[in-house]
């Protein structure tokens, strides 16, 4: 079980490391966006996703309302209830309902990634690889939020975008080479310059623009270019 612990956190090195400048890219964003050092921590280190994270800061440093808060990380951390629910078919018998909890809780996509590559999975190995991610983005958002305090503010602005580098780095390949992926980006993109620029539409709040963007997009597309299914 030692061993299975020991693997787990080598695994999860190679993710910690991504996942700092990540992080540490979020950090400087939360800050600059008025959130406090501490603050930034705890979103870190109770919602494991860049993702989420990034779309919850606009929305605390708002004000906006609880509902928003919760509807926008409810449609874009969906997929994470998809990815417990296949992983859960490699976990061993080690592992009780709380551990199952808290796996959940940690089950970030990558971790999914390198979990998902074994027929089957320990408690100790889960718990290893989940730890190392989980410091490595907390201790970067930690060192962002403590550097925007110190850096120069042309610097923070400067390194406040790296954040959505990383998602559009994510992003643009595949829409190279998926034709539906690059109509969903497209039709996202011309939904939020429309609730940004338009008079009626500009007053709806930024937390629910990104559930309204994200939804027809992915709706419009699931409609118009289905995934087929494979047939054996």
């Amino acid at each position: 079980m030692k061993n299975n612990f020991t693997r787990g956190i080598t695994d999860g090195i190679p993710i910690a490391l991504g996942y700092l400048s990540v992080s540490f890219a979020f950090g400087i964003f939360a800050v600059s966006s008025g959130i406090s050092p501490l603050h930034t921590l705890l979103i870190s280190m109770t919602n494991l996703t860049s993702a989420g994270q990034l779309a919850a800061v606009p929305i605390i440093a708002s004000g906006g309302t609880v509902l928003e808060l919760i509807l926008s990380q409810l449609v874009i951390n969906l997929r994470y209830a998809l990815m417990s629910v296949s992983l859960s078919q490699k976990l061993d018998k080690t592992i009780s309902l709380l551990d199952r909890f808290l796996i959940a809780f940690g089950n970030t996509d990558e971790v999914f990634a390198v979990a998902s590559s074994y027929k089957s999975v320990s408690r100790n190995y889960m718990f290893g690889l989940i730890l190392a991610p989980y410091i490595g983005w907390s201790f970067g958002t930690l060192l962002g939020a403590l550097a925007g305090n110190i850096l120069p503010a042309v610097l923070i602005s400067a390194l406040g975008i790296m954040i959505y580098g990383m998602f559009i780095a994510i992003v643009v390949p595949v829409a190279r080479e998926e034709k539906p992926v690059l109509w969903c980006v497209i039709i996202s993109a011309v939904l939020s310059l429309s609730f940004n620029f338009l008079p009626i539409l500009k007053e709806i709040p930024s937390g629910f623009i990104i559930i309204i963007c994200a939804l027809i997009a992915s709706a419009v597309m699931a409609a118009v270019s289905p995934i087929k299914e494979e047939t054996a």
